[in-house]
């Protein structure tokens, strides 16, 4: 596959350069641990060239658009997208190792994140608000102006939907920062959007290190909003450099999100959920449903039915198309492993999938594992793990089940599953989560659905027109007529 555009990937004012240092980094498959291109390494110029770019661009062409004529050209990427997909697919499985399957779908989210955002464009108003005698006072929305943008590896495509393209739709310009370990796509993207027809500096793309690129952008005094998805830790880090000049944060980070499963629940239903809700991406999601919480009437007929399903499960290359892919790194597989090392000590194992045995020799891979009768304080009940590792906790009563799914610092998503519908709508009221499943769990994504989390993590919302909120500045304006 041809990746000498990665090279000159610096996406800066609609023109494509190298980094202004020459430096690159180092593009690996992880479906085979090697090395197939290189990648421009951004730093601070290409941060200061993108943001001025940025600035720029707010006040010609891309800042003269009304939100209608925005909102058509998001939906006319979104079309570009969807004829690019095969390629779009390749590059991602070559770069996040997911399966192909997995790759196509988000893919498909991407298209629908722009045909979303493209409808609600000119869908945001303000509104009037009735005051004293003599007064006329309503509110707008208005774009921060220049947003920044640091994404993760995990899902490159869905999030550069959900953050860049929310932002874009309400008259943002952006300066994007993907992974060093994932850019392929986030660098196609920019691409397609210009060819597309995006206005020269709307979208400027500067990939590089965290250390180097990311934190250029998360501390530049020309930004004006930054969005961020990732760990906590690297989450206050960026919120400290932004609260230097008091530019807010969006943050969604990390998960260690409960599924809990009452003893009435139809569990032919939900089988499916537990398991894939958590070995989805091989584990390395932040809303992974890592905590399968049981009630002990039912605890042995699913742990026995989960070790069925992860036994039938298999690792292997992306262009395999199994049912996980490999992890992204060496780095992140010893990462999970030191994790998974404490839990073949500690805890029981009750179902473990395969590593396929053609699978290349430097790949990341590893099977999926689920541990049973673990307690909730456990280490494992307790950290994100990144991977594919879940743990099976029994409960006895429902205030029980309360108590276990808020008992860790975190609050992304939660998923209930039981036939008792006032228990449904309390347990709704009770779980201490952004996002709340009720015999589901993730409803299929969900871009209409606003999404983020509470406590570590994280805050603000993405997806849905909650995004739009909050890449908008409220402006009140009062007129007094007599």
């Amino acid at each position: 596959m041809d990746l000498d555009f990665a090279r000159e990937g610096v996406f800066v004012g609609g023109r494509w350069r190298g980094a202004a240092s020459g430096e690159t980094l180092p593009i690996e498959n992880p479906s085979n641990g090697e090395t197939v291109g290189s990648l421009a390494a951004g730093g601070a110029d290409d941060v200061d060239a993108a943001v001025d770019a940025a600035r720029g661009a707010l006040s010609s062409e891309w800042g003269a658009l009304s939100a209608a004529e925005r909102g058509r050209l998001l939906a006319q990427i979104g079309r570009a997208v969807l004829a690019q997909a095969d390629r779009l697919a390749e590059l991602e499985a070559l770069d996040v190792g997911k399966p192909l399957k997995q790759a196509r779908a988000d893919v498909v989210a991407l298209a629908r994140y722009l045909e979303f955002y493209g409808g609600a464009a000119d869908k945001l108003h303000g509104e009037s608000i009735p005051y004293l005698p003599g007064y006329t006072v309503f509110t707008l929305r208005e774009p921060h102006g220049v947003t920044g943008h640091i994404i993760p590896w995990n899902y490159p495509m869905q999030i550069i939907g959900r953050s860049v393209v929310a932002a874009l739709a309400v008259g943002n310009a952006a300066v994007l920062k993907p992974a060093e370990q994932a850019s392929l796509t986030a660098l196609a993207f920019a691409r397609i959007a210009a060819e597309a027809g995006l206005p020269a500096g709307a979208l400027n793309v500067v990939p590089g290190t965290g250390a180097a690129a990311g934190a250029a952008l998360a501390g530049h005094p020309g930004i004006d909003h930054i969005s961020f998805t990732g760990s906590s830790g690297v989450g206050a880090t960026i919120q400290a450099a932004a609260a230097r000049n008091a530019v807010p944060v969006t943050l969604e980070l990390g998960g260690k999100s409960p599924q809990v499963v009452f003893d009435d629940a139809d569990l032919d239903k939900a089988l499916p959920f537990l398991v894939s809700a958590g070995i989805q991406n091989a584990g390395q999601t932040c809303s992974a449903g890592s905590r399968i919480l049981v009630q002990r009437g039912v605890y042995d007929q699913v742990a026995a039915r989960l070790a069925e399903r992860f036994a039938a499960l298999r690792s292997g290359p992306a262009r395999a198309d199994l049912d996980l892919g490999p992890i992204i790194s060496a780095r992140q597989k010893a990462m999970i492993e030191g994790f998974v090392e404490v839990a073949r000590r500690e805890l029981t194992l009750i179902g473990e999938g395969q590593v396929v045995a053609d699978a290349p020799s430097g790949g990341h891979y590893l099977p999926a594992m689920v541990f049973g009768d673990v307690a909730p304080d456990h280490r494992l009940a307790q950290e994100e793990i990144f991977g594919p590792v879940q743990v099976v906790i029994p409960f006895d009563t429902e205030e029980d089940a309360v108590r276990i799914a808020n008992g860790t610092p975190y609050g992304l998503v939660a998923g209930v599953w039981t036939r008792d519908a006032d228990r449904l709508f309390r347990m709704a009221r009770k779980l201490r989560a952004g996002q709340v499943f009720l015999n589901n769990y993730g409803a299929a994504g969900g871009v209409e659905l606003p999404f983020g989390g509470v406590g570590r993590s994280g805050h603000g919302r993405e997806k849905g027109f909650e995004a739009l909120y909050g890449f908008t500045v409220l402006k009140t304006v009062a007129a007094h007529h007599g």
